[in-house]
C-alpha cells in the first residue's frame, strides 16, 4: 500500500495528474489543473503524482506516458486520458462520473 491508496478511498473524487518534471506536455498542464482547483473548491481533490518520485503508483496504475489524468472516486477509477487535456474535457467527465 501506498500513500495514493487512502487518498482515493474517499467519497470526494480525485483528479490525479502524473506527470514528469522534464516533459514539456506535463508543464502545460499546470494552469489547467490551477484553473480545475478554482473551478471545484472542495467538490473534488486535485493532486499531482510525480511518476519519478513514486514508481509504486506508476506500476499500480499502468502509467505508460505523461501527462496522463485520471478520476477516481471510493477507490475506482471511472476516467483516463493520456496528453494535454482542456479543463472542460476533465470536468464534463467528472460530472457526468460523480452526478
Amino acid at each position: 500500500m501506498n500513500f495514493f491508496d487512502g487518498y482515493i478511498e474517499g467519497d470526494k473524487p480525485v483528479i490525479a495528474d502524473f506527470f514528469a518534471g522534464w516533459s514539456d506536455p506535463c508543464k502545460l498542464m499546470d494552469p489547467v489543473l490551477m484553473e480545475l482547483k478554482e473551478q471545484l473548491g472542495d467538490r473534488a481533490n486535485v493532486v499531482r503524482i510525480d511518476i519519478e518520485k513514486e514508481p509504486v503508483c506508476v506500476e499500480m496504475f499502468k502509467i505508460w506516458s505523461v501527462p496522463t489524468v485520471i478520476i477516481f472516486r471510493k477507490g475506482q477509477e471511472l476516467w483516463r486520458k493520456t496528453g494535454i487535456i482542456p479543463a472542460h474535457e476533465i470536468l464534463t467527465n467528472l460530472n457526468y462520473y460523480i452526478r
